[in-house]
Formats: C-alpha cells, sequence, structure tokens
C-alpha cells in the first residue's frame, strides 16, 4: 500500500498545477464547513450556556404568541399590574418577578452615556437571580432594596465608563445611585453592558408605573411544573378577558427545558443551512476532482498500458487511481480545515472587539469534527475518482499500448 501512496505522490508532483487547482476546489469548501460550523457550533454553546443557566422550575411569560414574540420584547406589548397579579395569584407560583428594560442616559462624573437599565425587584428577586440564574458579583455585593443601590453588568467599567467602581455614585433622570456590585459576566453583551436597579427606584427614573415585557416565574419545589403552566394561562386568560374584553387573548407561557428546545431547533435549522450551503462548494470540487482523474487517465493511457504489461491487474491501477485521487482529497481537506480553524479564530477575535456583538463567541473545534472532516476529505476524493479508475482498469493493455 505505501508504493500506491508513493506513486500516487509522483503523479500528483507531475502535475502540480493541475492538481492544486482542483485541490484548491476542495480546500474552499472544506475551509467553509469547518470555519462556519466551529462559529455556530459556538454561537449554539453561548446562547445554550445562557438558558440552561435558569432553574428547571422556572417559567418565562410574555404577551403575544408563538413562544418568542420579537414585537412583545421590543416594547410593542407588556404585561400589566392586574396580569403580574393573576400570575401571582395562580396555585403553583412561588415569585413572579417583573424585568423590563428601557435606554436611560446615565451620568458618572463628567461623563454621559446612554446605557441599558433593567430593573429586579431586589426584595423578591434577588434569591432567584442568585440561585436560578446565574447571577454573582465580581466585585462589591448584591444591591439592597431601599438603599438607592444599583448593580451594573461587568463591562460598564471597561466599554462605558472606563475606571468606574464599588462605591462610585450615578445620576439618572436628577436621582443619585451608589454602584453596590459589578456582576460577573452574564453570558451576552447586552445584559454585561446594562445597569440592574431596584424595581420601585426603575419605575422613578423611566417615570412608569407597570409594564413589563417578560415575567420571570419561579414554581415552588415539589409542585408540577406543567400544571403551573397551566394555572398561570388559566388565570391570564380569566383576567385579560374581564380587564380588556378580548375574547382570545394572546400570551406565552414556557418552561425553560421549552425555551431550550425552541433554540436548540432555530440553532440546528442555522447549522442545517450553513452544511448544505458549505456542501455546494465541496461538491464543486468533487467535480474538479473526477476532471481531473479523467484528464489524467487519458494523459497516462501508455503509462496503464506498460503496467498492464508487466503484470498489473485491474484492482492495482484501481486501487493507484484511488488512492491519488484519495490523497488529493485529504491535502485540500488538511489545508482546507487549518484554514477554516485560522479564519474561525479570526471571527471570534473580531467578535470579541466588537462592544455591539451580543454574544461573545468562542470557536469550537471538537477533535471529532476534524477527524471526520479529513477522513470525508480522503473519502470524498476516492468516491470522486470511482469512475476514472474504474475506466483505467478496464483499458485493453494492447490499445493501452499504442495509444498516441
Amino acid at each position: 500500500m505505501l508504493e500506491y501512496f508513493r506513486l500516487a505522490y509522483r503523479n500528483i508532483k507531475k502535475r502540480a498545477l493541475r492538481s492544486w487547482l482542483t485541490i484548491f476546489g476542495i480546500i474552499i469548501g472544506v475551509f467553509l464547513v469547518v470555519s462556519l460550523l466551529s462559529l455556530s457550533e459556538g454561537l449554539n454553546r453561548a446562547v445554550m450556556g445562557e438558558l440552561q443557566a435558569v432553574g428547571s422550575n422556572m417559567i418565562m411569560v410574555m404577551p403575544g404568541e408563538g413562544g418568542y414574540d420579537m414585537t412583545a420584547l421590543i416594547g410593542g406589548q407588556e404585561l400589566g399590574r392586574a396580569e403580574m397579579d393573576a400570575i401571582r395569584r395562580a396555585r403553583g407560583v412561588e415569585v413572579a418577578l417583573e424585568m423590563p428594560w428601557k435606554i436611560r442616559n446615565v451620568r458618572w462624573r463628567q461623563t454621559s452615556d446612554s446605557v441599558l437599565l433593567w430593573a429586579l425587584d431586589f426584595q423578591t428577586g434577588t434569591d432567584v437571580a442568585r440561585t436560578d440564574m446565574g447571577w454573582d458579583v465580581r466585585e462589591g455585593s448584591f444591591a439592597r432594596s431601599g438603599r438607592r443601590e444599583v448593580m451594573v453588568g461587568h463591562l460598564v467599567p471597561r466599554n462605558i465608563f472606563p475606571g468606574l467602581e464599588v462605591g462610585d455614585e450615578i445620576t439618572v433622570s436628577g436621582r443619585k445611585f451608589i454602584v453596590s456590585g459589578i456582576l460577573r459576566s452574564l453570558g451576552n453583551r447586552e445584559d454585561d453592558n446594562s445597569i440592574v436597579f431596584d424595581l420601585p427606584d426603575y419605575r422613578a427614573v423611566t417615570d412608569t408605573t407597570e409594564g413589563t415585557p417578560i415575567a420571570l416565574v419561579r414554581v415552588e419545589d415539589d409542585y408540577d411544573i406543567d400544571l403551573a403552566v397551566s394555572n398561570i394561562e388559566r388565570a391570564l386568560e380569566e383576567t385579560m378577558v374581564r380587564r380588556r374584553g378580548d375574547d382570545s387573548p394572546s400570551f406565552s407561557v414556557m418552561t425553560s427545558e421549552a425555551m431550550i428546545e425552541m433554540v436548540e431547533s432555530i440553532l440546528g435549522i442555522i447549522q442545517a443551512g450553513i452544511l448544505a450551503f458549505a456542501s455546494i462548494a465541496i461538491l464543486v470540487g468533487a467535480i474538479g476532482i473526477m476532471n481531473t482523474m479523467f484528464t489524467s487517465v487519458r494523459e497516462r493511457t501508455k503509462e496503464i498500458g506498460i503496467l498492464k504489461a508487466v503484470g498489473a491487474k485491474r484492482k492495482h491501477i484501481n486501487k493507484l487511481f484511488l488512492v491519488e485521487s484519495g490523497m488529493i482529497g485529504l491535502v485540500g481537506g488538511i489545508l482546507g480545515t487549518v484554514m477554516g480553524m485560522g479564519v474561525a479564530k479570526l471571527g471570534e477575535w473580531a467578535l470579541a472587539q466588537n462592544a455591539d456583538a451580543l454574544f461573545t463567541i468562542q470557536a469550537h473545534f471538537s477533535p471529532n469534527m476534524i477527524i471526520l472532516t479529513l477522513l470525508f476529505s480522503f473519502l470524498l476524493g476516492c468516491i470522486s475518482g470511482y469512475l476514472p479508475a474504474k475506466k483505467a482498469a478496464k483499458l485493453n493493455p494492447v490499445d493501452a499500448l499504442m495509444y498516441e
């Protein structure tokens, strides 16, 4: 078998320009697969890591239908005080938290900037944030209710107010607040560049009295979460019909597990689309290998005749051309993998430098992905070279020797 590889290498080197042009076609396809899939897997891990930080006994309630209503999340629809009271009255609900947000101008020393403000009821929500949402402070302590204290995302002292420290004073809408703590990363840049206020303080600085685009509910221990979902849905339906006269009130009640499944499905579709897109380039590369090998058979007809004349059998000719086409695929796979990993790391770095990027993505390269990519590249080359190899093996030695 080693002799086959030696002969294949000699033939590839002999036709270097054509071989490299063919290899380039495989490089492009493998490069796209490795770079895009590794970044999409990094995105998948970033999003799923954030969702999985939410406890399994948590429920998310949003206005609108379909589980993820973008209109609701950007402020078009909100749950009012009546809806929140209905959720809290539902059986199985331990805590129901409003989590509204708005962008407001924040001043620190002589610096002023627009910052995303979040609200959390510190009196009832701090325990939920710590135990069920994965919140923790990097410096300082959790803010206390009624003290005009706030917590800032861990990127605020770096991106928005460089040098901001625990104990500093910020001003929002003419009201002063003390920074009690700097949070550890919450998993995405939007949250990490925000400031968390106590709910009453948030209402004061944003001049609102009610309304939230999302409510986070913790279910009582040992209470069936699906039954709690049904209770919340029934309570909201009764409240909305009575309050608004709406015969078909629209809202979504989702468990954390249902949210994870939905996001997994969306990310799976994205990855399938990426793979389909990259497969087109790989297919073009495979056709290039086949074309190159057919040309090689035609050019080496006399050489094949000589090999057969000295005793080479069909299986030997078959193996020679299959190994040669497989080597072309393997070289393209190796170079494409290296390039794909390099570009994915470059993309990771670029996203890390972009303050507006929603997530910090780390390109993920698994050993299995690399091994399978290289194996696939070699097999693709062999498959592409099968018909040319078969044609070469069938050549009549006498006719081959007379070929000019």
